[in-house]
């Protein structure tokens, strides 16, 4: 356990991060999931209405540094193809 003041404030934030980056990656690996699984079964329309969810989703955790910027052009790349393929 901390023991000096500065060391229970890094403690507290540190937590606090932890807890903001946790719902970041919840938040852009639900989307992804979502996604996929309406791709998957063809169901095209709710796909393309969850298309920008999973945008913004991927930007914000790329932005905050949760996963890096080309993982999230990546991720965007293969859910415009997965679209495209069943199209």
């Amino acid at each position: 356990m901390p023991i000096t003041k500065s060391a229970k404030k890094a403690l507290k934030q540190s937590k606090t991060r932890r807890a903001r980056n946790l719902n970041r990656i919840n938040a852009y690996k639900n989307a992804v999931k979502q996604f996929k699984k309406f791709a998957a079964a063809g169901q095209l329309d709710k796909a393309k209405e969850m298309l920008p969810k999973v945008y913004q989703s991927l930007d914000k955790a790329a932005k905050s540094g949760v996963i890096k910027a080309n993982k999230a052009a990546r991720l965007k790349s293969h859910a415009i193809l997965a679209i495209a393929k069943r199209a």
